[in-house]
Order: structure tokens, then sequence, then C-alpha cells
């Protein structure tokens, strides 16, 4: 059965209702979820904006970079699995709360790293962080509201990468001109906010309380077993590849608009500003196609607009074409993001869900680090576009092989606290 033919066997009246209506009541969570996903961007892109400017600081290539991109994969895949185990036997909210003062603790300390060596220690550190806090909020928030307007939860949730990559495209256009490359890094010690909003203002799972209840209820031990079944295996290996994909696109984006095309620091902000803002308008157009036509046919048109538009997204000269691109390369390349977490609920039971969708991150963050790695080993110098371009067209086109090796039982479709 297709995500289609489930989308259209949902109540008529569930259908007459506005996503964004029934999210109302849950603006909380969606909020934290948002916020969570928007701090882990800025730090993130704060280390991809600078790292031509770190590698002179320490003397080191970009290849060396590169490695320090890798690193930081492996501690994500780490605290992704980590984190994973933290939410499905202590609670969501708990593993949330720790993975947004951890990422937040280790951000700050990357802008004291004194050499290679300490700052590819100091972002694994940071990566189990950032890993964790997706894992627990993308759980929860999927576990907390409505079926109907899941969709479009986790497109809003995603959003905020998007809007934490403009916010340090805008602040490196102000600090970089003047000011250490190290200031970016300290002002990622902001998430300690956020954790005292998750604190005060946001509730449990209810899928995660009501499934100890019915297990104190019955006698069992607390834990459950992971199962490694065919939906399990499609979200590992799609998030394996997609993570790869976008790597290969916009990983490299900001040392390639500065270093092969010698935009300055401030010219740099506006492909990767309306980058951004495409993501944005990508991210909620394909939340609501995918509410309404299902997730294959959503993830099947993104990935034909990337493989279309890499190539003047990455190699155009034209400053106006590098614009236009990038807007259109946002709203494909970001907009499958929307789906992700939605995609991963539907595939893991409730009982190992933060697990689930921690591994497929996890495994998805090393094919991340991976490109990190090889895109400067076949590209270096002019030719660092053509490599990346090569990666995305092969990678994208092994992600739709995947997409369409639909299970015909998805075990997390329908939760506990859903309607009959």
């Amino acid at each position: 059965m297709t995500d289609n033919s489930r989308q259209t066997a949902s109540p008529r009246s569930d259908a007459s209702a506005s996503d964004l209506t029934a999210l109302r009541p849950y603006w909380r969570i969606t909020l934290a979820a948002f916020m969570g996903w928007f701090l882990d961007a800025f730090d993130q892109t704060a280390l991809l904006l600078t790292l031509p400017d770190i590698a002179k600081s320490f003397g080191c290539t970009l290849g060396a970079m590169g490695t320090v991109i890798f690193i930081q994969s492996l501690g994500r895949a780490l605290g992704n699995t980590g984190w994973g185990w933290l939410a499905d036997r202590y609670g969501r909210r708990l593993a949330f709360m720790i993975g947004v003062l951890w990422f937040g603790i280790f951000s700050g300390l990357s802008g004291l790293a004194w050499s290679l060596t300490a700052m590819m220690v100091i972002q694994f550190m940071f990566g189990i962080g950032f890993g964790g806090e997706w894992t627990a909020s993308a759980a929860l928030l999927m576990e907390t509201v409505p079926a109907r307007s899941r969709p479009m939860a986790s497109a809003l949730m995603m959003a905020g990468y998007e809007m934490g990559f403009l916010a340090a495209a805008a602040v490196q256009a102000v600090v970089l001109p003047h000011y250490s490359w190290r200031l970016l890094f300290f002002i990622g010690l902001a998430p300690a906010l956020l954790a005292i909003f998750v604190r005060w203002g946001v509730q449990e799972s209810p899928v995660w309380r009501k499934n100890q209840a019915l297990r104190a209820e019955r006698g069992r031990p607390p834990r459950a077993r992971f199962r490694l079944d065919l939906a399990a295996i499609q979200a590992i290996a799609l998030m394996s590849f997609l993570e790869f994909q976008k790597a290969a696109i916009y990983s490299f984006y900001p040392t390639i608009l500065r270093s092969v095309h010698h935009l300055s620091p401030a010219m740099v902000f506006w492909p990767i500003g309306l980058f951004c803002i495409g993501s944005l308008l990508g991210k909620l157009a394909c939340g609501w196609m995918a509410g309404r036509f299902g997730d294959l046919p959503v993830m099947l048109g993104t990935l034909a607009v990337v493989i279309v538009t890499i190539y003047p997204f990455l190699s155009a000269t034209l400053y106006g074409v590098m614009l236009a691109s990038a807007l259109v390369m946002g709203m494909a390349a970001s907009g499958i993001f929307a789906l992700v977490p939605h995609y991963l609920a539907k595939r893991f039971p409730s009982e190992t869900r933060s697990f689930g969708m921690g591994l497929g991150y996890a495994i998805g963050s090393i094919g991340q680090g991976l490109a990190g790695q090889l895109i400067p080993i076949f590209g270096r110098g002019p030719s660092l576009p053509i490599s990346a371009e090569g990666f995305v067209l092969a990678s994208s086109v092994v992600v739709g092989g995947i997409a369409l090796a639909e299970p015909d039982e998805l075990p997390g479709e329908h939760m506990e606290t859903d309607p009959a």
C-alpha cells in the first residue's frame, strides 16, 4: 500500500481540517522543535562558513577541515543512537533538554580551539549533542501532535534549519570582515535559553507516557527489542544517501562561493540567503503536499529538481544565475527534508521509535561525513564544484530508487494515541 492510498483512506472530516489550525494547541512543542533545529543549524553553519578562516588560522588544508566535518559526523552518529536509547528509556523531553545544553556548550568551546586536533575533539563532542537533540525533539513532536498535522509539523520543525543557516550567514557577513571567526562559535551558547523553555513549557510525549503505563500494568520491563525489518532498513538506507546528497550540495557551498567564484562575505550572504528562503518555502510546500498526496510523489519531484539545478547552482558564473539557482535549489534540496521526521516516525514502533529514528540519522550522518572527505579529494581548487555535482547526481538517483522500494507495512504509521 502506498502513502497516497493511505492518505486518501483518512476520514473526510479530518481532510477538511486545517493542518495549521490543528497544530495551534501544540505551539509550544512545535516552537521548541523548530528552535532546537534552528540553533543546531546556526552552530553547524558557523563551522561551514568559516572553514577557510579556520584552515588559515591552524595552517592546514581544506581537506584537513573536511576531516573535522567527518569527525563531527561520527559524534552525531553516536549522539543519534545514544540519545535515541535515552529518549526511549527515560523520556523524549529529558533527552531533548540534555541535548540542547550539550551542543550549546561545545559550540562555545569551538571558539576556544587552539589547534586542528583540538577542533576535531571539540567538534566530535558537539556532534554528540547535535545528533541527540534532533533525535529526541523529532520523536517528541511526532508523538505529540495529531496524526493529520504530522506532515506539516515535520515541515515546520525542519524549516528551523534554514532559518538558522540564514541567521548564521547574516551574522558572518557582519562578523568576519571585522572580527575573528571565533566569535561566531561563542554566540552558539544561546541554546541554554531553549533548555529553560523546554523545562517549563513542554510536556512529555503522550505516546511515551501511555506505553510506559501499559508496560507497568502488564509487568513488562521498560526495555524493548529493536527490530531491523524492511521498513527500518529502508529508513536507514534512505537517510544514508539523502544525508550524503545534502552534504554534497551545501557543505562546500560557502567555500565555493568564496574561493572559486571569489565573492566577498557580504556577497556570499545573498545566494545563501536566497537558498535559505527557498528552503523555508520549499519545506512548507512539501509538508502541505505530503499531507495530501503522500511522501513518495513529493520526494521524487524534489529529487528531479535537484538533478536539473545542481550545475547552475555550483558552476554558474553570472551572479544573477547564482541567485536564481540558489532559490530553486533551496526549495528542492531542503524541501525533501521537511518529510524526514514524519517519514522516519512511521517506520519504527513507538517502543523503539526514538532509537530507530536516531539510528537512521546516525548512519546518515556518517554519509554526510564521507561526502566532506570525498569531495575535496576528487575536486581540488577550481574543480571542487564539478566533484560536488557528480556526487549529487549519483546520490540523488540512489535516493529515488530507495524511496520507490516501499514496504507493505509501516509499524509506526498509527500511534497509540491516534483515534481508532
